[in-house]
């Protein structure tokens, strides 16, 4: 193994900046292999001392170099690979510095690049030093003034943070856009996009009668896709005025969608910048997942406006602050758009299955982390969907009013700064008078804590016993007690709740006594999930049934059903055959359920589906993946013998709308159709094979045409490969439907997917410098149980293969595709020794990127 300096960060080594940049001014003279980058900043001195101003830069080449318009002489200053260091300053000065960047030939995706001809940039968390020399750092604000000049005839569109000042025609085909972004802000919030782009506009009305231009740009034939965009946008600015009183603060917004993005989106101030998938969408080649997908992230980017952007991060041990706060904004506000019960639902089987995953691997960090090597490597599920539940618990301990006194006082207080996780919390400490030390635990304390739960009743008391306890985590062996907020019901026979109040878990152990009840009731418990937390306890088939049945809270009652389902796939696949007991009590809880289901359809969805394969391999010590897919399957397949007629019956009455709707009706009732159609075809019956075809070749919209695709490729449809290629054909020039297309092809469950992967790899839709395409294809198959899992060690092979090409290309989109090694010890072997050495393979490489080595040498550590 290659030996490597010591890179780590420390939260406990922040020091405040030496100097500040109150004002910058930049000018590009945009050109793919060479643009000229001109920056003037202001610089002052902070504090009394005499040492040098040390300036961020990387993979940027130095021109010129002026302070105060003198040239600054050759012994005054020095480069290296990643700083610029100016030896002699005054305590006041102007800065002028000239540099050349290379955006055509930039894979990285960071900085100033290029996509699909277009100028784009991305600058969180430290790609602004890819531009030009600066303090890059998010304490570091500074107000921008950004002048952008390029050819005319090949970027006709120039675009950048804040306002719109003026435009000009220059010489020689040129011409000259100028924005001002009056709000200071950090470096990491710039962004600029040029190129030949199309835009639709409309106009918002802020609360306070302002009239604020709206524009999304995207390539010409995209434009004819952005409309629900715009609807999201408009919605988005319409509940953060009525939730959190917050109004926009400029005079235009725009979004640009683009197609080679690292991440789904960017909330660069009044420019954001979007990954395709999260804005083009029209009902023939998006998903209502999609729409919901794109509704969510414009929300998110649009919430950070404020939590982010006019209040900032300090450092980047503080990320949780604006990611984990502004997701729990833009799951709060999809839940008032939809299905309040399934937005919960969803958010917790990611929550369940990726980040508790991340919590019991070797990266386990908590939302405040203590250290880091690469910052891209954290910008994970702990940050954003763990740092939500934290500010969802903090929510349910002050109420919703409690809460809002908290953010008012948060934005007031901190407007225009960049401050710290303990700054929020001291806010809502002071708006509710409340003592928040112990709670602070969640903010420093990585793990998923364990709540057990057993009860006693006897003559109308029922006594419940309450604990805590957290596992071990890397550098934590040992954490003292949570603040876990435990909702719970006590269920009457009839239904009715005789108790609804949240218990604060805040001892190792509590108990609670309820006395005077006429017979025992039934214990809804952890309701909405409100707290992220593995919990234990003992509870007969018939109290799971009860729950099913009776529980108005839609999430307990989703929770039943798989927790039933649950009996039967844990122990089945440690045996590797189905138990049939617990079969016949999966059988009588579907039954029941299709007898009396809930009123929502898409809750009734949810609780037809069995729990995801992911999650399952999460609950089991030492699993064996291959034959957990079995076990499923056979499962699977037993259902939509045993339910048949259900199945089509539900299929057949959620089949009658004929036109296309995205109400939330007609959204659940495609959901419970589908799902009945992945039973009715995963009975391998060619009448089903059949009707999935016609649902197929006949759907007016992609949510039920995928499905049918989904479906019949995944089963023994003996047309698969005819399938296979009218689904190309039909498709292959939509960038995101081929897409899904690569993506059902890598999780495929049969034996011979690699070889199929593999193909895929060489084919003319696949690009590898396409972080859409890698994650569609190469993460896709990496979730593929069956075919990664394979005993061969060829999945492991072949991905960190992948990761060895990407490192080269995208350090960041590698360092992700790294990890689905990085739990090599959760498994049995020789799936175990398999996983290791392609670790080892990958970290004996030369030259390895920082992104990928940290994750690789934690997991080999761990």
């Amino acid at each position: 193994m290659n030996s490597k300096k010591d890179n780590t960060i420390f939260l406990k080594d922040y020091r405040a900046p030496l100097y500040l940049i109150p004002t910058t001014k930049l000018k590009f003279e945009l050109k793919g292999l060479s643009t000229n980058v001109y920056s003037e900043i202001k610089v002052i001195r902070q504090g009394n001392h005499n040492e040098p101003l040390v300036l961020n830069g990387e993979n940027i080449e130095l021109v010129a170099l002026s302070m105060n318009g003198l040239e600054i002489k050759k012994e005054d200053y020095f480069v290296t690979e990643d700083s610029l260091t100016i030896t002699t300053c005054s305590d006041e000065f102007t800065l002028s510095i000239h540099t050349k960047v290379d955006p055509e030939t930039n894979t990285e995706l960071s900085g100033l690049y290029q996509s699909g001809g277009n100028f784009c940039t991305q600058c969180e968390a430290e790609g602004f030093r890819r531009i030009t020399y600066f303090l890059d750092r998010p304490d570091v604000l500074s107000v921008f003034t950004v002048e952008l000049i390029a050819d005319k005839s090949e970027a006709p569109v120039l675009l950048s943070n804040g306002n719109f000042i003026e435009t000009s025609e220059e010489e020689a085909g040129k011409h000259r856009s100028v924005w001002h972004d009056p709000h200071p802000k950090p470096s990491y919030l710039f962004a600029l996009v040029a190129g030949k782009l199309e835009h639709i506009t409309d106009t918002f009305t802020t609360m306070s009668g302002r009239e604020v231009e709206l524009n999304i740009y995207t390539q010409s034939h995209n434009i004819d896709k952005c409309d629900h965009a715009m609807r999201s946008l408009k919605e988005s600015m319409k509940w953060d005025e009525q939730t959190y009183g917050r109004e926009y603060d400029l005079s235009i917004y725009n979004i640009v969608a683009v197609d080679d993005f690292n991440m789904g989106a960017m909330e660069n101030k009044g420019l954001n910048v979007f990954n395709s998938k999260y804005v083009l969408a029209d009902q023939h080649l998006a998903t209502d997942t999609d729409f919901e997908g794109i509704q969510s992230v414009i929300g998110h980017e649009y919430f950070h406006n404020w939590s982010g952007n006019r209040v900032t991060c300090r450092d980047w041990f503080q990320l949780s602050l604006k990611e984990g706060f502004t997701v729990f904004r833009d799951q709060e506000f999809s839940a008032d758009m939809g299905s309040r019960a399934v937005k919960r639902i969803r958010d917790v089987q990611m929550l369940r299955t990726y980040q508790f995953k991340e919590d019991a691997g070797p990266m386990a960090h908590p939302i405040r982390p203590d250290s880091y090597e690469e910052i891209n490597n954290f910008y994970t599920v702990t940050i954003y969907e763990k740092g939500a539940e934290v500010i969802r618990m903090l929510h349910s301990l002050v109420g919703k009013d409690g809460f809002r006194k908290s953010t008012d006082l948060y934005f007031d207080r901190f407007d225009g700064q960049a401050v710290t996780t303990e700054d929020f919390v001291k806010c809502v400490e002071e708006a509710n008078s409340i003592d928040l030390s112990q709670f602070r635990h969640w903010y420093t304390q990585a793990g998923t804590p364990q709540v057990s739960v057993s009860k006693e009743f006897n003559e109308g008391v029922l006594k419940l016993t309450l604990s805590q306890q957290c596992p071990p985590t890397p550098n934590q062996p040992q954490k003292p007690m949570f603040v876990i907020p435990v909702k719970l019901a006590l269920i009457g026979e009839d239904g009715e709740e005789i108790v609804n109040e949240t218990i604060n878990l805040c001892e190792s152990t509590l108990t609670k006594t309820y006395s005077n009840l006429d017979s025992e009731p039934n214990l809804s418990i952890l309701r909405d999930f409100s707290a992220p937390v593995k919990l234990h306890i003992s509870r007969t088939i018939e109290e799971l049934l009860k729950l099913v049945e009776l529980d108005s809270n839609g999430f307990t009652r989703w929770e039943a059903m798989q927790e039933v389902g649950l009996r039967v796939i844990l122990p089945s696949s440690k045996s590797g055959s189905i138990d049939e007991d617990a079969y016949n009590n999966l059988l009588i809880a579907f039954k029941s359920l299709i007898e009396n289901p809930p009123s929502d359809r898409a809750i009734f969805a949810e609780m037809l589906t069995l729990p995801n394969q992911a999650y399952i391999l999460g609950l089991l010590e030492s699993p064996d993946p291959q034959q957990l897919v079995k076990v499923k399957q056979d499962l699977v397949h037993r259902l939509a013998r045993d339910l048949e007629s259900s199945f089509h019956a539900i299929y057949a009455n959620n089949n009658q709308r004929a036109e296309f709707s995205l109400s939330g009706e007609a959204m659940a009732e495609r959901s419970l159709k589908n799902v009945a159609l992945s039973y009715l075809v995963a009975s391998e019956q060619a009448a089903y094979h059949a009707l999935a075809s016609h649902q197929y070749h006949q759907s007016n919209n992609m949510t039920d045409r995928l499905a049918a695709f989904s479906a019949l490729l995944h089963s023994g449809y003996p047309e698969r490969d005819e399938l296979v290629k009218d689904f190309y054909e039909t498709w292959q020039t939509e960038p995101l439907v081929i897409d899904k297309w690569l993506a059902l092809q890598a999780m495929n469950p049969r034996d011979d997917v690699l070889t199929v992967v593999s193909e895929l790899v060489d084919h003319e839709s696949f690009e590898i410098t396409n972080p859409n395409k890698v994650r569609s294809l190469i993460g896709a198959f990496v979730s593929n149980l069956n075919g990664f899992h394979s005993k061969d060690g060829s999945g492991y092979r072949f991905l960190a293969d992948q990761v060895i090409k990407l490192d080269k290309l995208n350090p960041q989109i590698a360092a992700r595709l790294s990890s689905g090694l990085s739990n090599w010890r959760h498994f049995c072997e020789p799936y175990q020794s398999l996983m290791r050495a392609e670790l080892i393979r990958i970290s004996d490489i030369n030259n390895l990127s920082k992104d990928v080595s940290e994750i690789v040498s934690k997991a080999l550590q761990f």
